[in-house]
């Protein structure tokens, strides 16, 4: 036990240490550098002869097979894990009609319907989450889950929230994943007509200030039928968050003249589970008054007016610029250079949104590719379990683990309650009490004590106490799995090492070594 509290002590020492000497030294990094830079950037980290693999390829070839993996097969092991989730492959409105049966099923309050409550739709939400961590984990379209991280964050729902619970899965696969690589204007149209959108910020309960349901509609649409008038979560969001920006030049009213354009923007949930109609437009809804918007003066035309409005918004060169902020500061710095942004905001603009050609403008930049650059990223918690895991080559079937930890860390998956998502910058994520987590989770994971190639099924299978319990790295805890090697991490993290790492990591206990390097300040930089 004195061995394992030993580690703690070693790595704050480090950290506090090496962070800073890091970005001093980063001018210097070795010429394998570069592949891992693409590969921590690109991916979540290298696998196991992932180096070498992209050495014998090429950087550049490595990069254009990422941003068009449509040939690149899915790993046989990983493709049999999906198939045997049933929740991914349901529609919308099936797993719908689950989770609302699972609530019907259990109404009363008696502590053995609370229980089942919440094995049932713990099930919905587990397996939603397993995708999730399997393709991360072990895709070869690395920087597709790269993407699907980024954009779920840019456009988050939160799946705390009522209904959200069954619907993210659908909101993952359907509105982001077919995208990533894709044109902005149908990533975001996409995710504003998903049933996940309009309820998690309620824009399926806004309608023009004079709406009144009758008495059958009210009944025959419960919720939705007993709202009455105009919300603006939504319209905010979508110009603050996802084109515009805070900067972005709108103004109050104009946020109130789009919310009245997206009234009537739906959905049913009955149609959801008769006909698997995820959006539909109620004119009945919908503010018929001519608006005020960015300086348009906008006719009533019903839908038409909010499909215009996403035209604009999507080609807007304060959403290029806001857009390619956002990603040069994801893929290349907390702070990037102005100079990286106009270019990629120009490429925006000149690709009308084309989101796999900003990308390959990015990833050729002398800005990615300056070695100040390298290394000086600080993961988010995702980032950093995933790519831990990764590198330690463990074999994962039971994902409670991660997600215990993602709790704790304080990145819980899909549990970002506010609409702007997580943030990625160092600022956001390093604390002591955040590094000392980091470690405790290094420790486990390289010692064997986090069970991740079993399941384990006492207790509620996604509840607080389980995932905690699963993510449990008290020093007293027996191994499960076998240990990390030491050696094998020195082979698969290559140049991402540095010598002092290594110098340090060499003198110490065998016992210890493999933990020392996940909870080095080399890992928890990219």
């Amino acid at each position: 036990m004195k061995n394992l509290a030993k580690i703690s002590g070693v790595l704050l020492v480090a950290i506090t240490a090496n962070i800073c000497s890091l970005q001093a030294s980063a001018a210097t990094l070795s010429p394998d550098a570069e592949v891992v830079h693409v590969l921590n950037r690109l991916a979540f980290g290298p696998r196991p002869g992932d180096i070498e693999r992209v050495k014998k390829m090429g950087i550049d070839s490595y990069i254009e097979q990422q941003l068009n993996p449509q040939s690149l097969p899915l790993p046989d092991g990983l493709q049999a894990k999906l198939k045997s989730l049933d929740v991914i492959g349901q529609s919308a409105g099936s797993v719908l009609f689950d989770y609302q049966k699972a609530l019907k099923d259990t109404k009363d309050e008696s502590d053995a319907a609370q229980k089942k409550r919440r094995e049932l739709v713990g099930h919905i939400v587990e397996q939603t989450a397993q995708a999730r961590l399997y393709r991360a984990i072990e895709s070869s379209h690395q920087l597709e889950e790269v993407m699907l991280d980024f954009w779920f964050n840019h456009f988050n729902v939160f799946n705390g929230k009522g209904l959200d619970r069954a619907l993210v899965a659908s909101y993952e696969r359907d509105a982001i994943r077919p995208y990533v690589f894709g044109n902005f204007r149908d990533l975001l149209g996409a995710t504003a007509k998903h049933p996940a959108m309009l309820f998690y910020l309620d824009n399926w309960l806004s309608t023009s200030a004079d709406f009144h349901a009758n008495g059958r509609q009210a009944k025959a649409a419960g919720q939705k039928g007993k709202s009455n008038g105009l919300n603006e979560n939504y319209a905010r969001e979508i110009m603050e968050l996802h084109t515009l920006g805070v900067d972005g030049g709108y103004t109050q009213k104009d946020v109130t003249e789009l919310a009245r354009m997206l009234t009537g923007w739906t959905f049913d949930p009955r149609a959801m589970v008769r006909n698997n109609q995820n959006f539909y437009f109620d004119a009945d809804r919908h503010d018929n008054g001519s608006k005020q918007w960015l300086g348009k003066t906008i006719a009533p035309r019903g839908q038409a007016e909010a499909e215009f409005a996403l035209d604009v918004l999507a080609m807007h060169p304060a959403t290029a610029h806001h857009l390619s902020f956002k990603l040069a500061q994801y893929f290349v710095a907390d702070k990037p250079a102005p100079g990286l942004v106009d270019m990629l905001a120009k490429r925006y603009l000149d690709t009308r949104g084309d989101i796999r050609a900003v990308l390959q403008t990015l990833f050729a930049s002398a800005e990615f590719r300056d070695p100040h650059n390298m290394g000086m990223k600080y993961k988010t918690p995702y980032q950093y379990v995933i790519s831990a895991i990764r590198a330690s080559d463990v074999p994962v079937q039971n994902v409670r683990p991660a997600l215990g930890v993602l709790a704790q860390l304080g990145m819980p998956l899909y549990g970002s309650q506010t609409p702007d998502g997580y943030k990625n910058t160092q600022d956001a994520w390093m604390n002591p009490d955040a590094i000392t987590r980091r470690i405790n989770f290094a420790t486990a994971l390289a010692t064997g004590r986090l069970p991740f190639d079993k399941e384990i099924e006492d207790g509620d299978k996604m509840g607080k106490k389980q995932l905690a319990k699963q993510a449990d790295e008290k020093p007293d805890r027996p191994a499960v799995m076998p240990a990390v090697s030491a050696a094998a991490l020195i082979q698969t993290m290559g140049a991402g090492l540095s010598g002092r790492t290594i110098e340090i990591v060499n003198g110490n206990q065998e016992a210890l070594r493999a933990a020392l390097i996940l909870g080095s300040p080399d890992f928890m930089q990219h």
